[in-house]
């Protein structure tokens, strides 16, 4: 059974933050995708400290993941978003809604940590998608 998902439609907050309230699904196949994170790049350049770089880079290698599971970004339903810093809140948002130009966007929690298993390391992601 193909996957069948509605975005609940969110308020005018939720829209400028880039994130769904809730995202509904029927069937379909589902992917759990373990915590990303992205002290290089896709070549291979070190991106340690580097915000954006990384957040761009775990995009690529979630999408990368889901093409071999059969899909693609735009099938991610909900997303856990760890950084170091909350002043990154602003700047990951911004990336979200290029990523998601549809503005179908993935239900999100984005969560302040203190620290992560890689020095360097300033974001982590990890999501579900319904294919």
């Amino acid at each position: 059974m193909a996957a069948q998902v509605e975005y609940l439609e969110g308020t005018e907050f939720q829209k400028t933050r880039a994130f769904s309230p809730a995202v509904i699904t029927l069937g379909g196949k589902t992917v759990w995708l373990a915590g990303q994170t992205a002290p290089t790049d896709e070549a291979g350049k070190d991106i340690t400290g580097n915000f954006e770089a990384q957040t761009r880079t775990i995009f690529a290698l979630m999408d990368r993941t889901l093409k071999r599971a059969g899909g693609t970004l735009s099938n991610l339903v909900t997303m856990t978003v760890f950084i170091n810093d909350p002043r990154h809140g602003d700047a990951f948002v911004k990336i979200r809604g290029e990523i998601f130009k549809d503005g179908r966007f993935p239900a999100s929690a984005l969560i302040t940590v203190s620290n992560f298993a890689r020095p360097g390391v300033v974001i982590e992601i990890q999501g579900v998608a319904v294919i």
